[in-house]
């Protein structure tokens, strides 16, 4: 037994939806969550720059004593993971390598299509891990900048969103993908339009419960998992604005968030 929490950083709070599944998949787990909300978003920015930012907070979340990192950030898992495995001495997970598996296991057709940040489409990582696991699928991967700040919006579910949607679809219909990889953490939060526009012939593909299923085998395997017995806490810090990220937060989680601490970036710093 392992009672030590479990670290989960995202660059705000697109990741709860990830925490959200650990929680139900793991509910025995402390969990410490980390939103670098100062310096969001990580989409548009170079992945040098979103590389050195993961392993500030890997640092710091080892720091915590935590016993396992999980990256619930597609843009930082791309642009740092081998980084973050290598620098830290626990083990860490991200949330690009549970969904290519999934999607080449769910493809019939062996097109696989993929809506994701600039920089996690730039990265190439999906791509690495989809030809990996079959040399002969097809990826086509689209980047899609109006969508992040269309579901932190005041009407996630508008005309506007549909209409963002329905424009990202159309070349991977054109690709006639059977299947899509909702590759950034805030998607699954639209999960009921991107089903609408694509329909019921397209599955859909995204990392919350494949990642679960990940860091809950991880554990096992590493015999590090906490006494099944105890029901698990979950504790919140932000670089940016407690209460923004309370009020919008709880949307992502789907669960109560009681209270939010503030960690200065300098902190960030010093722990890398």
């Amino acid at each position: 037994m392992d009672a030590r929490p479990i670290g989960v950083f995202d660059s705000g709070t697109g990741g709860l939806t990830v925490l959200h599944e650990c929680l139900v998949t793991m509910p025995h787990e402390d969990f410490v969550y980390l939103g670098d909300h100062a310096r969001l978003p990580y989409g548009p920015r170079p992945l040098e720059e979103v590389r050195t930012y993961a392993l500030e907070i890997g640092g710091f979340l080892e720091r915590q004593e935590v016993k396992l990192v999980l990256v619930a950030c597609n843009t930082a898992t791309s642009a740092a993971l081998p980084q973050l495995q290598e620098a830290l001495s626990i083990p860490v997970v991200g949330v690009i390598q549970p969904e290519a598996h999934a999607a080449v296991q769910a493809t019939r057709n062996r097109k696989i299509g993929l809506l994701a940040t600039k920089a996690t489409v730039e990265a190439g990582r999906y791509a690495e891990f989809v030809a990996t696991l079959d040399a002969g699928a097809e990826l086509t991967a689209l980047p899609c900048p109006r969508l992040v700040p269309l579901i932190e919006g005041d009407e996630p579910f508008g005309t506007e969103t549909i209409d963002a949607v329905r424009e990202y679809a159309e070349p991977l219909k054109g690709a006639g993908v059977d299947t899509v990889i909702l590759g950034c953490t805030h998607y699954p939060l639209i999960r009921p339009v991107f089903q609408r526009v694509f329909g019921r012939g397209v599955t859909l593909v995204f990392s919350a419960e494949e990642t679960a299923r990940e860091v809950a085998g991880t554990l096992a395997r590493k015999r590090i998992e906490n006494d099944e017995a105890r029901e698990g806490s979950y504790r919140f810090l932000t670089t940016g604005d407690p209460e923004a990220f309370r009020s919008l937060g709880q949307r992502f989680l789907q669960l109560p968030i009681a209270e939010v601490e503030h960690v200065e970036l300098a902190k960030l710093g010093r722990a890398a």
